[in-house]
């Protein structure tokens, strides 16, 4: 069994994905169709000094690892759809526990060309 295998396994809970994001020309951002999503994650609440894509050094306030890639300017809630209303929904930026992905890493596994760990710092 490798890394891979062993954070699929721990990838057991449920957190709700906005992704696809774009400048909604008024400083925001929307969001492509299909989204919000959920996915499953192990999350992490642990504070770790970053540098954003802007090369920036930042705190990030948790590690997400996930199974699939992600969006860096997307969003992550730790939670179910059933948790959130309509309006939450349609914004991340109103829902209590949200948080901007500022990076995202996709490493492979050690002699893998199919296989990664995956991980989202908010």
């Amino acid at each position: 069994m490798g890394v891979a295998d062993l954070f699929n396994r721990a990838c057991v809970q449920t957190a709700v994905y906005w992704g696809d994001p774009s400048d909604d020309g008024y400083g925001g951002k929307t969001f492509g169709s299909g989204y919000p999503e959920e996915i499953l994650c192990r999350w992490e609440n642990r504070k770790q000094l970053i540098t954003n894509a802007q090369g920036k050094e930042i705190v990030s306030m948790a590690r997400v690892y996930v199974l699939q890639d992600l969006d860096e300017e997307g969003w992550l809630f730790l939670g179910s759809l059933d948790d959130l209303d309509s309006d939450e929904e349609e914004d991340p930026r109103k829902v209590d526990g949200a948080f901007e992905i500022k990076q995202f890493s996709k490493s492979p596994e050690y002699r893998s060309t199919d296989k990664f760990v995956r991980v989202a710092y908010l």
